[in-house]
């Protein structure tokens, strides 16, 4: 039995660590490319927080972040229809690649630069773009018409 659990414990933090880094390696490339950069990193930091002292210790200032910046992004309502206009064009984009939709005359570029990626690409903007109208739905019920999170009164900025 000991055995048993000794390979049990092994598979749940192989587990945890393949989760984690993916997580971490995702988040870091949303950073740059369309997606939920921050959302992703303080998953893979929460997932690598149950192995490591060390991603406790940087899991609280990027959530802390991540929030502060959800908290801006919802600050004022052309902030927000800015956010739901970006992600329902991407949704579009991403509907334009799944239908893989004829070159049309006006492309000046060589035809396999039109839509390439094919649906795979497509899927993964409307994945996307659904992901961050349910954000910018969740942090307009959690922080419209709040203080920022991190700050206070005596701050004098809130």
């Amino acid at each position: 039995m000991a055995a048993k659990e000794r390979i049990s414990g092994w598979v749940r933090r192989t587990g945890i660590e393949i989760l984690g880094w993916s997580l971490v390696v995702l988040g870091l490339a949303a950073l740059i490319l369309p997606g939920p950069g921050l959302l992703m990193l303080v998953g893979g930091l929460a997932v690598l927080s149950q192995q490591y002292d060390w991603a406790k210790r940087h899991l609280a200032p990027v959530k802390a972040r991540a929030f502060q910046a959800a908290a801006i992004g919802v600050k004022t309502i052309p902030r927000i229809l800015l956010s739901c206009l970006g992600a329902l064009i991407i949704l579009g984009l991403g509907v334009l690649w799944i239908l893989q939709v004829p070159v049309p005359e006006w492309w000046f570029l060589s035809d396999g630069l039109w839509l390439f990626g094919g649906s795979g690409t497509g899927i993964s903007l409307v994945v996307s773009s659904l992901i961050a109208l349910a954000l910018i739905a969740y942090s307009v019920r959690r922080f419209r018409g709040k203080p920022e999170p991190g700050r206070t009164d005596v701050d004098g900025d809130a």
